[in-house]
C-alpha cells in the first residue's frame, strides 16, 4: 500500500494550493482518506476527511476555505485550499485506515507535503 502526496510549496497568505495524493494497493473506493497536518512543534490535527460515500468533515479552522474531494477512477485524494494563512504551514499528509486480509485495520501515511504560507 502507497500513498503519494504532491502540490505542496510556498504561497503567499490569501493563496491558494491544491495538495493531491494517489493511492495504491488497496481498493480505494472502499475507504475514508483524510488529510492530517502538523506544524512546528505541534502535535498533527485532521484537517479534512472524505467517506467512500463522499461526505465531508473538516477542522474548525479549515472550514470555509478547504475543500477535500476525491476521484477513485484515479485512485486520488485532493485538498484544495484556498484563502491561506501562516497558521496553516505545516507538513500534510495523506492518510487512510486500511484492512487487511484478516480484517485487521492499519493506518497508513504518505511521506507528506509541506506547505509554507509566508511573504
Amino acid at each position: 500500500i502507497q500513498l503519494v502526496e504532491s502540490g505542496g510549496g510556498l504561497v503567499q497568505p490569501g493563496g491558494s494550493l491544491r495538495l493531491s495524493c494517489v493511492a495504491s494497493g488497496f481498493t480505494f473506493d472502499e475507504y475514508a482518506m483524510s488529510w492530517v497536518r502538523q506544524a512546528p512543534g505541534k502535535q498533527r490535527e485532521l484537517a479534512a476527511r472524505i467517506t467512500s460515500g463522499g461526505s465531508t468533515n473538516y477542522a474548525d479552522s479549515v472550514k470555509g476555505r478547504f475543500t477535500i474531494s476525491r476521484d477513485n477512477a484515479k485512485n486520488t485524494v485532493y485538498l484544495q485550499m484556498n484563502s491561506l494563512k501562516p497558521e496553516d504551514t505545516a507538513v500534510y499528509y495523506c492518510n487512510g485506515n486500511i484492512r487487511d486480509v484478516f480484517l485487521r485495520s492499519h493506518d497508513y501515511w504518505g511521506q507528506g507535503t509541506q506547505v509554507t504560507v509566508s511573504t
